[in-house]
């Protein structure tokens, strides 16, 4: 049972790894829907705890999808969901850089490249959306989200200033009884 679901962990990230354009960050969504929608594997609220541990520790952003490996099996469910999600894109990269280099400057791929990053920020904003729903459980946590992102969106400051703000807000919010 458990190799099933290690195979199974291992081919549902590779998969969702050969759709990476623009980062780790930008298949979320993706992640999310196979994740949570179709496989159950996860819930919204487990989804959205993983990757919020997942943006406090240092390092790539990639490793949200070994700590979901580690939620749904243990070591073994890490080793299985870092491997998925890092060797069919790295492998793809390698073989896209060799294309790219022979290729030079070809019509064809700057129409690409031009194509390629609208596509990446609609899959970052989809990201944050998903995100949003999944954490906001309440009218507290909704307005923490927005203030957030007005904050980080007009702002020239440290989107650190808003992380402390909000931590602040919810202990202060825990104290008094409103969450």
């Amino acid at each position: 049972m458990k190799d099933d679901l290690l195979g199974a962990i291992f081919l549902r990230f590779a998969g969702i790894s050969l759709l990476a354009v623009g980062g780790a960050m930008a298949v979320l969504p993706e992640a999310h829907r196979q994740i949570v929608g179709e496989a159950h594997w996860l819930t919204d609220a487990q989804f959205a705890e993983n990757f919020a541990i997942a943006q406090t520790a240092p390092g790539p952003n990639v490793i949200v999808f070994s700590l979901f490996g580690w939620t749904l099996a243990g070591f073994p469910g890490l080793v299985a969901a870092t491997l998925g999600i890092l060797a069919p894109a790295s492998l793809l990269a390698f073989g896209a850089a060799r294309l790219v280099r022979q290729a030079g400057e070809a019509p064809w791929l700057v129409r690409l490249k031009k194509a390629l990053a609208p596509l990446a920020i609609g899959l970052m904003a989809a990201n944050g959306y998903l995100l949003a729903l999944a954490a906001d459980s309440g009218a507290f946590a909704l307005a923490l989200t927005l203030g957030t992102t007005v904050f980080v969106a007009v702002s020239q400051r440290s989107p650190l200033w808003a992380m402390g703000a909000g931590a602040l807000l919810a202990v202060f919010a825990g104290r008094a009884g409103w969450i």
